[in-house]
């Protein structure tokens, strides 16, 4: 089954409801690119959530010949309530808040400091990270946002919300796996959504695969060396 809906936000393509698990996150990430071949060739950016989306966006990014980084955004937790996002932070500092502050009457105070907290965890990922790939500017560019799943979708809007900020010329979500409620909801904030799967039944990520190891630092920084390395230009 596929659902090809244009809805506020683009395109949302639904590719499948089964529970069918992929092999592992390379896996996932060829079958995505797979879907994403008009951008191939393209100046397009692929930006994996770390840590697990990194190895989704590696192989996204290798078949289409893009450039490949992470995107370091956090969520700014709403106080009281941490599952609920009332925004994102970005790693230079920009903030976006949604109508949660209103709506909850957060004070500038409580968002002051939640953001010192999340920009304290953006520091130290950033530290680690650009040390061995320096950010790729994201202005006018092809993004595409990917991880190797989303379940509560809170992180991974905050990514999107923050590349915003940078001005692409186009913003893609490409997701192997979630519930269709998340990914409607985050289907508003971008171009064009892509989820390979929607399974009736979504507990956790991980169920949707059979190998899904947990990813280090050391790991991320390897593959960012490895396109360091090749100059990121997708090797072509």
């Amino acid at each position: 089954m596929r659902d090809d809906v244009s809805q506020k936000g683009g395109i949302s393509r639904i590719l499948s409801r089964k529970s069918e698990p992929f092999a592992d996150r390379q896996e996932a990430g060829r079958l995505l690119a797979r879907e994403l071949m008009d951008y191939r060739g393209q100046d397009t950016v692929v930006l994996g959530i770390p840590r697990g989306g990194i190895i989704v966006a590696q192989e996204i990014a290798r078949l289409l010949g893009a450039q490949l980084d992470v995107v370091l955004a956090r969520k700014l937790r709403t106080p009281g309530q941490p599952e609920l996002a009332m925004g994102s932070v970005a790693e230079d500092g920009r903030v976006f808040l949604n109508e949660v502050v209103r709506d909850l009457g957060v004070t500038q105070a409580e968002i002051e400091r939640e953001k010192v907290f999340q920009m304290a965890e953006i520091k130290r990922r950033n530290e680690m990270i650009r040390s061995v790939r320096p950010k790729v500017p994201l202005k006018g560019k092809i993004v595409i946002v990917t991880d190797d799943g989303v379940a509560t979708g809170a992180t991974t809007q905050a990514a999107f919300w923050a590349v915003r900020t940078e001005e692409p010329a186009k913003l893609i979500a490409a997701l192997p796996v979630g519930p269709e409620e998340t990914i409607k909801g985050l289907a508003m904030d971008v171009d064009e959504m892509l989820c390979l799967r929607t399974p009736p039944f979504f507990a956790a990520v991980g169920q949707f695969y059979l190998r899904f190891e947990q990813v280090e630092d050391e790991e991320v920084l390897s593959i960012l060396r490895e396109e360091q390395k090749r100059g990121g230009d997708g090797g072509h």
